[in-house]
C-alpha cells in the first residue's frame, strides 16, 4: 500500500531580493567583498581596469542570486510511502521524486527530508545538474519501535548556481503521515468458550426477526419464493403463508483493553502496556479472520470511530479496511486517565456480547469484583491479567502481590472467566493455547511460562 503527496514551489515562496541575497555562500560574499575592495582601491588610485575587475567580481554574485531568484519556483516535488502502514519494528521506504519543470538546467540541488528523531537521522541527498524536464529519484527507509503516526515532510530543497555563489533553501508545502501499528502475531485456532454462537467452526441458525409479523408461519410477501409456502397454514388461514426465513447469525467478539495508567508500569516498545496493546491487534485480526462481528472496547467505554452496534464484520470484502481502522486506532492509542472499569462494564452490561477477551493491567479488589461481572452478559470471557512483579514494578513496592494475583485470578475464574496470569516474555501464541487447555481442565494452570 503505497500513499503520496506533491508539491511544488511557488510564487508564493518569493522572500524577495533581500532573501536571496541572504543566501549568498561564502564564496559568493567573499567574491562581492573582493569586488567592492576592488572597486574602492581602484576609485583611490585611479586605475580603471581594477576598477573593471572590481565590477566583475561583484556583479558575478549579484547576477548568480538574481538567476537563482528567479529560476527557483521551477522544482517539483513528491513524496511516496511503501507501504504507509507498518508494523512496530519493521521498515519502510520513502521515495522522493525531483522534477525540473523550467527550461533551464539546475545546479546543484541538497535534498532534506524532515522525519521524527524516532524514525532515524534526517536524510539528506546530493544531486548534480537536473536538465531541462528532467527528474532524480531517491530512496531511503525508516523504521520505528514505538507504534504512533509519524509526519514526513515538509521536504527541503536547497538550490544553488552553477558557480555555487547563492545557496537558496526553499520547503515544500506536502507532507506525508507513517502509521506504525503494534506487532501482530498469529494465533493457532483453538476452540474457546462461546465461539459457536454463530460463524466459525460452529454454526447456529437462529431466527432473522424484522418486527412482529415474522411468526411461524407469516404472510407471504412479494419477492418471496414459491418454494417456501406453508400449505397448510395456507388453507387454514385463508392466504398464502410461507415459512419463517433463517439465516446464520454471527458470532460475536468484543476486545477490552484496559488502558488506566495507575494499571501498567514502565513505558517503551518492551513495557507491559505496549504488550496488552499488542496482544489486542492479533487477537483483533484473529477474530476478524475467523468471522466473527468484531469490537474493540477500551475502560473509558469508546470504541473504534465508524465502528457499528455489533463491531465490524469478519470474513467480508470490508474486514480489511475494518482491521485497518482498529490497528490505525491502536497506532495511536495511549494511557487514560481513569481509574476504574465501570464506563466498559455499563457498555457490557447492555447485551450478550458473545465472546469476551480482555486484557487487563493491575487490578485492585473492587476492579477484580468489577471486572468478574463483566462475564455475565458474554457467552465465554477469556481474560488476561498482567502480572506487575515480572513487568518493572520492584516486589518490595507491591508486598504479598503475588497472593493478591492469584486473589484476582481466583476471583475472575469464580465468575466464569477463562483467566491467565501473563508474566514478562511470555507469548500470546502460548497463552493462547494455554486458555484452551485451562477451559477444557487439560493442564491448567494460573499463568503460563514464556518460550525458553
Amino acid at each position: 500500500m503505497t500513499h503520496g503527496g506533491t508539491a511544488h514551489t511557488g510564487r508564493e515562496d518569493r522572500g524577495g531580493l533581500r532573501t536571496t541575497l541572504a543566501g549568498l555562500t561564502t564564496r559568493g560574499r567573499s567574491f562581492l567583498a573582493a569586488g567592492i575592495a576592488a572597486a574602492i582601491c581602484a576609485y583611490v588610485l585611479g586605475q580603471g581596469d581594477l576598477l573593471r575587475v572590481g565590477l566583475l567580481l561583484a556583479a558575478l554574485p549579484l547576477v548568480c542570486a538574481a538567476v537563482l531568484h528567479r529560476t527557483r519556483y521551477r522544482v517539483a516535488g513528491s513524496r511516496r510511502l511503501s507501504p504507509s502502514r507498518v508494523p512496530a519494528g519493521s521498515e519502510a521506504r520513502v521515495h522522493l521524486r525531483m522534477e525540473n519543470v523550467s527550461r533551464l538546467s539546475t545546479g546543484l540541488l541538497m535534498l532534506q527530508d524532515r522525519v521524527p528523531y524516532v524514525l532515524g537521522p534526517r536524510p539528506r541527498f546530493v544531486l548534480d545538474r537536473v536538465e531541462a524536464g528532467g527528474r532524480r529519484e531517491v530512496s531511503y527507509r525508516v523504521r520505528s519501535d514505538l507504534r504512533g503516526r509519524y509526519p514526513l515532510g515538509p521536504l527541503q530543497l536547497r538550490l544553488t548556481d552553477p558557480f555555487g555563489m547563492c545557496e537558496l533553501t526553499r520547503s515544500f508545502s506536502a507532507y506525508d503521515t507513517l502509521t506504525v501499528i503494534p506487532r501482530v502475531e498469529p494465533l493457532p485456532p483453538v476452540r474457546l468458550t462461546g465461539e459457536a454462537k454463530g460463524y466459525g467452526d460452529g454454526r447456529q441458525r437462529s431466527l432473522a426477526l424484522a418486527g412482529e409479523d415474522d411468526v411461524i408461519p407469516r404472510g407471504y410477501r412479494h419477492g418471496d419464493d414459491l418454494r417456501r409456502v406453508h400449505w397448510r397454514s395456507t388453507a387454514r388461514y385463508g392466504e398464502l403463508m410461507v415459512r419463517r426465513e433463517e439465516q446464520p447469525q454471527r458470532a460475536r467478539c468484543t476486545v477490552l483493553l484496559d488502558t488506566r495508567g495507575i494499571a501498567f508500569q514502565g513505558a517503551g516498545p518492551d513495557s507491559a502496556f505496549e504488550w496488552a496493546v499488542a496482544g489486542v491487534a492479533s487477537t483483533l485480526v484473529h477474530m476478524l479472520e475467523r468471522g466473527f462481528s468484531v469490537r474493540l472496547l477500551t475502560d473509558t467505554g469508546s470504541s473504534v470511530p465508524g465502528e457499528g452496534a455489533e463491531g465490524f464484520a469478519g470474513a467480508s470484502q470490508e474486514s480489511a479496511d475494518a482491521a485497518g481502522l482498529m490497528m490505525d486506532t491502536l497506532a495511536v492509542i495511549d494511557h487514560s486517565e481513569g481509574m476504574g472499569l465501570s464506563r466498559a462494564y455499563e457498555v457490557l452490561r447492555g447485551g450478550n456480547e458473545g465472546l469476551l477477551v480482555a486484557f487487563f493491567g493491575d487490578l485492585d479488589e473492587e476492579q477484580a469484583a468489577l471486572a468478574a461481572k463483566m462475564s455475565r452478559r458474554s457467552g465465554g470471557a477469556l481474560a488476561f491479567l498482567l502480572d506487575s512483579d515480572t513487568w518493572g514494578r520492584e516486589p518490595a513496592d507491591v508486598p504479598g502481590s503475588p497472593d493478591q494475583s492469584e486473589e484476582r485470578l481466583r476471583t475472575l475464574r469464580e465468575a466464569g472467566w477463562t483467566a491467565l496470569l501473563v508474566p514478562r516474555g511470555v507469548s500470546l501464541t502460548e497463552l493462547w493455547r494455554e486458555a484452551d487447555r485451562q477451559r477444557t481442565g487439560v493442564g491448567a494452570v494460573s499463568g503460563a511460562e514464556g518460550p525458553s
